[in-house]
């Protein structure tokens, strides 16, 4: 009952921090102050019951993803947002949760190891591989087969000049004027769309040069990765150790 009630406590913060991350391109500290401090009865309870041999996982699960996450932090893996989710849910979660629901003991995968957050970093790994899939399918359902740049339609999708403006995108090439003609390079990363960029798409646009349509890259917010590993490592379990499993 009380795995159950930490996931149902966690699930609001973390939909939460996808729309602000959204939206805003980050998270307000005071989410994950917030979901801490609310987090509180777990711990008291936990203690109340294991005494100080509850305090054990609670060291292992946080000092390891506190070392983990501030590496990938550190060598641009992934934003600050989500290295204090995952570090607070290491928290609250200090082992994998073990609960039953829809007739079923879950999660259907629980892994050798015992550090749940590690799964919902797993997984929220593997699930990126899902984004350019659906970019793929919206791509060609959007534009059949026709696709002048085949290659891009797993990385981002096309859009109107005029509606570049206040978007959380990035364009997926960037323009060269040769001899009066046009060259369009790939440019590994984005290109920061601003004023001075739209200025410069606009102009090439009136001259003819190129279409009203340029491809850009949504990049979406790692927060909504780790959600998703979140439910998938709850219910399921660790995608990873899965699919090593089914290899094997």
């Amino acid at each position: 009952m009380l795995e159950t009630l930490k996931i149902l406590f966690c699930i609001p913060f973390l939909l939460y921090a996808c729309y602000s991350d959204i939206k805003k391109r980050s998270v307000s500290n005071n989410v994950w102050l917030t979901m801490l401090v609310g987090s509180i009865f777990f711990f008291s309870y936990d203690y109340s019951i294991y005494k100080i041999s509850s305090l054990h996982p609670l060291f292992i699960s946080a000092v390891f993803m506190f070392l983990l996450v501030y590496i990938l932090f550190k060598i641009g893996a992934f934003g600050g947002a989500d290295a204090k989710s995952l570090i607070v849910l290491s928290m609250i979660f200090p082992a994998y949760p073990a609960f039953h629901a829809f007739g079923y003991a879950l999660p259907l995968h629980k892994p050798l190891y015992d550090i749940f957050a590690l799964s919902i970093l797993g997984n929220s790994a593997l699930l990126t591989i899902v984004v350019p899939i659906g970019l793929a399918i919206f791509n060609i359902t959007k534009m059949g087969w026709h696709i002048d740049n085949p290659v891009y339609i797993f990385m981002g999708y096309k859009t109107k000049i005029s509606k570049l403006a206040d978007r959380h995108i990035r364009l997926i090439q960037d323009f060269e004027v040769v001899e009066n003609r046009v060259q369009s390079r790939f440019k590994w990363g984005g290109v920061e769309i601003n004023e001075k960029k739209i200025r410069e798409l606009n102009g090439l646009l009136e001259k003819g040069l190129i279409k009203d349509e340029v491809w850009v890259t949504p990049g979406l917010p790692f927060m909504i990765s780790i959600t998703l590993g979140f439910f998938t490592a709850a219910f399921y379990g660790d995608l990873i150790f899965a699919l090593i499993k089914f290899l094997l």
